[in-house]
């Protein structure tokens, strides 16, 4: 009765579960990488080295009396080991190298959420938005934090402008504009009277 209880604990777990989708999938890339390298890669190969296969690749060490080959080295077989080899290990590399660069990234975009503060909650609130849908209160808070900073944005820029209409330089623009308006009415008033 334990060992039955002991192998159910066994299998329930959850590294069990994980490593059994992990033979179904292997299996399954095994077949795509086998026919890649059997049915693209190797008829280039062969046909480069003029070859029907890489199978028939080989030197004849012993022959009978007849002439038929009965010891020979099959290089090509072996070739085609190490390409199937190379292949099936650099397609691991490349899916698990993008695998850790989009944990990665996930990792990074989940560090970057924090929660809201109590006025972006009570902002959220009064927007509608569900607390508890983190989706949606990314969503928002991107958007309000945008809007916070264009808002900060105009109130810096509308500070400098008053700033520099107070400063000296400000002062002496705004008297040659107006010297410039009174000056084209002038020159207005000239006008129509000499027309006159």
């Amino acid at each position: 009765m334990k060992f039955w209880n002991d192998f159910k604990a066994f299998i329930s777990k959850g590294n069990i579960i994980d490593l059994a989708v992990a033979v179904v999938i292997g299996t399954a890339f095994n077949k795509i990488v086998t026919s890649l390298v059997n049915d693209i890669i190797m008829p280039l190969i062969t046909w480069g080295l003029g070859a029907n296969s890489l199978a028939e690749l080989s030197v004849v060490l012993q022959r009978d009396e007849s002439g038929v080959a009965t010891l020979t080295w099959n290089y090509g077989n072996f070739i085609q080991s190490i390409i199937d080899f190379l292949i099936i290990a650099l397609t691991i590399f490349i899916i698990l190298r993008l695998m850790m660069k989009s944990s990665a990234l996930i990792k990074d975009a989940t560090n970057k959420i924090k929660a809201p503060t109590k006025e972006e909650k009570k902002i959220l609130k009064e927007k509608g938005i569900d607390l508890k849908d983190r989706r949606a209160v990314h969503t928002a808070l991107v958007a309000l934090h945008e809007e916070q900073a264009k808002e900060k944005a105009q109130k810096e820029q509308a500070k400098k402008d008053e700033e520099y209409k107070n400063s000296t330089e400000g002062l002496l623009k705004e008297i040659r504009d107006l010297l410039k308006e009174q000056n084209a009415k002038n020159v207005e008033t000239n006008t129509s009277e000499s027309k006159e």
